[in-house]
């Protein structure tokens, strides 16, 4: 694939319910997860300069399938559920969790995760959840401290550098500060996006 891939591009292709409904021309996947109020949707739109591609909702949490977007022929960025505060019953919340970890243990053209967590509460539960199962998995992380508007500059770094110096042992996940209102921050994922993309074995596959 390109190294200089146009994320504007993005076109929503399909929404998964279950891991037989994933696209089955994807080559290449990078996934998007976070607790339902972390910013994943803001993110995904920002990235794509597309306002309404991730929708987002007054309610966190509403979204329960796993959607697909085309980048480019056999890349696809996906948009997991977000965790917490979902208003569903309990067998539903089960029954969608599952279906998420068959996605993340079992997708065979999934090569990195994009995992976001607000700046003003990193590394809650979920978020240390998924870095475990990425650095277990040899799955490449970016973890992505979002909302760093909301701080002022001193303490975002000052949060920045205190869960860098926690994840420094683990080489396979990296950490950025955050904010869809700056363009620096957008390039940079880009940038690392682009990384994963044009790296993949599969990428070069026929």
């Amino acid at each position: 694939m390109a190294q200089n891939m146009n994320f504007r591009n993005a076109q929503f292709t399909v929404s998964a319910s279950k891991l037989a409904e994933c696209p089955v021309e994807s080559k290449v996947e990078v996934a998007f997860a976070g607790r339902s109020n972390a910013g994943k949707s803001s993110a995904i739109n920002a990235l794509t300069g597309q306002n309404s591609l991730a929708r987002i909702s007054k309610t966190p949490g509403r979204t329960q399938l796993i959607n697909f977007f085309n980048i480019e022929p056999g890349g696809f960025l996906v948009d997991l559920p977000g965790y917490g505060f979902a208003k569903v019953p309990l067998s539903v919340r089960n029954k969608w969790q599952r279906e998420l970890e068959k996605y993340l243990r079992k997708r065979e053209p999934l090569v990195a995760l994009v995992l976001l967590s607000d700046v003003r509460h990193p590394l809650k539960e979920f978020d240390r959840m998924m870095i475990q199962w990425a650095i277990q998995s040899e799955l490449p992380l970016h973890l992505l401290l979002t909302k760093s508007d909301k701080l002022k500059r001193g303490a975002a770094r000052n949060t920045l550098l205190a869960v860098q110096k926690e994840l420094r042992e683990f080489p396979d996940v990296s950490v950025q500060l955050f904010s869809v209102q700056q363009q620096q921050a957008i390039e940079s994922l880009t940038k690392k996006l682009e990384g994963w993309f044009s790296s993949s074995p599969a990428a070069e596959a026929p």
